[in-house]
Parts: C-alpha cells; structure tokens; sequence
C-alpha cells in the first residue's frame, strides 16, 4: 500500500519551490504571459516584421524574466540588424516595382502594396504601379478594387489591357463579366 501511495505522489504535479518556499500563483501567472508574449514576439521576428518584433522585445526586456534577458537582446540585436537591411534603396522607381512584385509572388502582399503606393506617391502617373496594384487585388480576392485599380493603369497606358488579358494573376476575375468588359471592350 505505501508503495502505490508513494508513486502516486511522485506523479503528482508539484507547486515549483524557492528557498523560502513555494512560488507564489500570481507569479507564476506573470511569468506565463511573459513567456507567451516572447513566443509572440519570436513569431514577429520569423514572419519578418522585425519592427513590431524590436517593440515586443523591447517590452519584455523591461517587464520579462531575467533569465531571458541575454536571448531578448541577442533579438533585439537581430532586430535592429535586420530593420537596417530592409531600408533598401531604389535607383529607379522600376526598380522598386521590380521589388514589390517579388514581395507580392513571396506572399508578402502589404510589403508590395506598401511598395506599390511609395511608387505612386513620387510618380502619380506611373501605369506599372497601378497594374501592380491591381494583380495584387486580384491575388487576394478583392474584385473591385483590381477592377479600379486596372482601370487606371489601361488608362493611362493602353498596353495594359493587352499584357491583363494573357496574365495569369488575372486568372480569378476572368468570370467577372466587368473585367471582360474592360479587356475586350471592343467585342
């Protein structure tokens, strides 16, 4: 009997001890979230959004546990040394284009509209921009503003109609009766 009592309390789970005693639950509570707020924060990091990722470590380095104080700035420093990287310069805002579609074939759809926009806001009349804009709204499922956005760039430079009509990133509006419309206005 003393045996199955004593391996039932080794398998017991057990409050952690300290010197003085037991730890008590509010910190264990506090030190839970700390723990879950550095997972958030490494998730930050590994999506590339090393800003968010710097202002998450930064938190914690002065609210979270000391132990993982040498890790959050060791983040903190990869951090910053990527945020440094990513501030690319353009030559050209083709360049720049160029960049945002390979953003936008990577799956990093606001990095491309971000880039997209800085396009538009040095050059209004930039076509390229505008068909990025719109292959961009058409990958992510909104209809209307690839509709608009398309518009624009076939107004500004016919050549866009043609170049949308055997683009495959098109291939999810070609149901759209409005979409043919703009493509094939002639038939």
């Amino acid at each position: 009997m003393t045996q199955a009592k004593s391996a039932n309390t080794l398998h017991a789970k057990r409050a952690p001890r300290t010197l003085a005693g037991t730890v008590p639950a509010a910190q264990d509570d506090s030190r839970n979230r700390s723990l879950a707020h550095y997972e958030s924060a490494l998730r930050l990091m590994q999506t590339g959004k090393y800003e968010a990722a710097h202002e998450a470590f930064d938190k914690l380095l002065a609210e979270g546990p000391p132990e993982l104080a040498d890790r959050i700035r060791m983040y903190i420093s990869a951090c910053l040394l990527q945020v440094s990287k990513g501030k690319t310069q353009f030559s050209s805002h083709e360049e720049r284009y160029d960049y945002a579609i390979s953003l936008l074939n990577n799956g990093h759809y606001e990095d491309a509209r971000e880039e997209f926009k800085a396009i538009l806001a040095e050059k209004q009349n930039a076509d390229y921009a505008f068909y990025g804009l719109a292959v961009l709204a058409s990958m992510t499922g909104d209809s209307h503003t690839c509709l608009e956005h398309l518009t624009e760039a076939i107004r500004l430079n016919n050549r866009n109609r043609i170049q949308a009509r055997s683009d495959s990133d098109f291939q999810d509006m070609a149901d759209d009766p409005r979409f043919t419309d703009l493509l094939y206005p002639e038939v």
